[in-house]
């Protein structure tokens, strides 16, 4: 069986955004592997093995065309209100909570969506159900 390990986004400024993960995320760096055009960066934490790989290309001045292929990471928490809250004390713009329920019963899921430094959304989902 394969195991999903991590999943690589590039980046243009490898400290903010290692702080920006570090503040919303509790991600820490595990590993940075520096290359002559490129570092590699892979934060992890306690919580799961799934690491988030930083691509830094040295030369990159432009952002990123993130184009309309790229969907989004998901992460779950145990309390998405105090999440939502204790991000936006801390400067990081998450969107507002929705309740997904798309027939009008149950909510499938809770989340919001906070953008990091260079645009890549990320949904962070109440534990539930189908999310844990």
């Amino acid at each position: 069986m394969a195991k999903a390990i991590h999943s690589m986004i590039r980046v243009r400024d490898e400290a903010r955004s290692v702080a920006f993960y570090r503040t919303a995320f509790g991600l820490e760096v595990d590993t940075r592997l520096d290359f002559a055009g490129f570092t590699l960066v892979y934060l992890r934490n306690a919580e799961a093995d799934f690491e988030v790989e930083l691509t830094v290309n040295k030369d990159r001045t432009e952002p990123y065309d993130l184009g309309d292929g790229y969907g989004h990471l998901a992460v779950v928490v145990e309390d998405l209100a105090a999440e939502h809250a204790r991000m936006t004390a801390a400067g990081l713009e998450p969107r507002k909570i929705v309740a997904f329920a798309p027939d009008g019963g149950e909510p499938v899921a809770t989340f919001f969506f906070v953008a990091d430094p260079d645009g890549y959304q990320i949904e962070v989902l109440q534990k539930a159900g189908r999310y844990r």
